[in-house]
């Protein structure tokens, strides 16, 4: 009986231990096991730099509103949207026209294109504290009673609604009255065309101005047909050519058909064809010149090598009459089209 007691009260202890033990266990491991989806995916390292504002680039605007009985021009960069009626612009609290804007209540929000970059950024430069700023623009007066500049593609008139204070920020939260636009930055529907407008965009961390980039694709609708994949830099073994091409008369129809569907595919799906357009003479509609224009020789290579151009070439071969390829060189590379405004 004794030997049992012994046994039994052992036993009661070494359980009480391992009860102790896996308590202990639990209270240095109180965070729960986060799980992570490993479906289809690769190790990639990405580095902590901090609680970093990343969140650019931005479009740029030129806040125009009245100061003490004169138009006062700002370069406001930081802008957001609150919703499907309402607007952010937030200015640092030591700007010369935040007290305007808080007097008047009133904002016009100006976007900037290329031909006025010049101007915008001068009236972000100098403040209207010191610099009398009213003429940089040539501008109207819109039907809410704020200062429209003319040359802006599209602008906002705006009521401040209110105003929400954070550290060294005035936040105006600001509703939009009208928005004006000029004709050609409208689509067919009378809508704003971003391709047309291509408004420039700010960035803060390296201050400098982006120009637009390209549609890459329709929003929901990528899987279905991209309309123009993103684009390469030009390397300094690009390739600039014009293909002069004389088709018979008998074959030009098909052939233009070829020509499109290889230009489409061509500009969709290569990051290296930067450029293919084809153009015929008025008078000689057989005779077609195409502008081809490739980031790189690799890209050339790689597109001659392409199922769709091996299609054309092939398909096209009996309609062709003449061929003449001339490779060429800018005149002046500063005036080429890139995606940064230097």
């Amino acid at each position: 009986m004794y030997c049992v007691k012994v046994f039994n009260t052992v036993r009661m202890r070494k359980s009480i231990l391992a009860l102790l033990f896996i308590s202990l266990l639990s209270a240095c491991n109180t965070q729960p096991v986060k799980e992570t989806n490993k479906q289809n995916s690769t190790k990639m390292e990405k580095k902590n730099i901090g609680n970093l504002l990343a969140l650019y680039p931005k479009p740029m605007t030129v806040v125009g509103a009245e100061v003490y009985g004169k138009v006062n021009w700002l370069v406001v960069g930081h802008t957001g949207i609150i919703g499907h009626d309402r607007i952010l612009v937030s200015m640092s609290k030591s700007h010369y026209t935040n007290q305007g804007i808080k007097e008047s209540k009133k904002l016009s929000v100006n976007l900037v294109d290329r031909a006025m970059l010049q101007k915008a950024d001068y009236v972000g430069s100098v403040s209207g504290a010191q610099v009398d700023k009213s003429q940089v623009f040539d501008y109207h007066w819109g039907e809410n009673g704020t200062p429209v500049i003319d040359a802006s593609p599209l602008t906002m008139e705006c009521d401040v609604v209110d105003i929400y204070e954070t550290e060294g920020f005035d936040n105006f939260i600001c509703s939009v009255v009208n928005t004006y636009a000029a004709p050609n930055v409208l689509d067919a529907n009378g809508k704003p065309d971003y391709n047309k407008l291509k408004p420039v965009l700010f960035d803060f961390p390296t201050y400098s101005y982006i120009a637009t980039g390209e549609v890459i694709g329709k929003c929901l609708n990528l899987d279905k047909a991209p309309s123009i994949c993103a684009k390469e830099p030009m390397q300094s073994d690009g390739i600039v050519r014009l293909s002069k091409i004389e088709v018979y008369p008998g074959h030009l129809e098909e052939y233009m058909k070829y020509a499109a569907e290889v230009g489409e595919i061509s500009l969709r799906t290569e990051p290296g064809v930067l450029t293919m357009y084809a153009v015929q003479e008025k008078e000689n509609p057989c005779m077609i010149t195409i502008l081809e224009t490739y980031s790189s020789k690799t890209a050339y290579e790689q597109h001659i090598a392409s199922e769709h151009f091996q299609k054309y070439k092939q398909g096209t071969l009996h309609m062709v009459k003449s061929l003449e390829l001339s490779d060429q060189s800018p005149v002046n590379p500063a005036n080429r089209i890139n995606n940064f405004i230097q």
